[in-house]
């Protein structure tokens, strides 16, 4: 008989044995770039800072890829992913000028 235990059984198992996507978390955060060209892009995290340093490096996503550098203009914390999704939708659907107003109208605003 083996004594190996799956991940789940295992305490000290570095790999969650929950799903992720289901979970609430005080750290979804829904962010707003500028790109170098002047351009905005949103998306979704729960860790700002390796997020932040992957489109610096441009292994993010090709859209900021192509137009570093990158900063963050904007961030809002959700409790769950769900929400975090809906939300990046519904900023996705505003026109450039709403972002700008987004942005300008957050009680306060991120570190540059």
């Amino acid at each position: 008989m083996s004594s190996q235990r799956t991940a789940s059984e295992d305490p000290t198992a570095t790999t969650p044995s929950w799903d992720v996507d289901n979970v609430t978390m005080p750290g979804w955060l829904v962010y707003i770039l500028e790109c170098g060209d002047g351009t905005l892009y949103t998306g979704i995290t729960i860790d700002m800072k390796r997020r932040l340093i992957a489109h610096q490096r441009g292994t993010a996503s090709k859209y900021t890829r192509a137009r570093l550098p990158v900063r963050v203009i904007f961030e809002e914390t959700h409790h769950t992913r769900s929400s975090a999704l809906r939300r990046e939708a519904l900023i996705k659907s505003l026109s450039h000028r709403d972002k700008l107003g987004l942005i300008l109208s957050a009680p306060s605003s991120p570190p540059s």
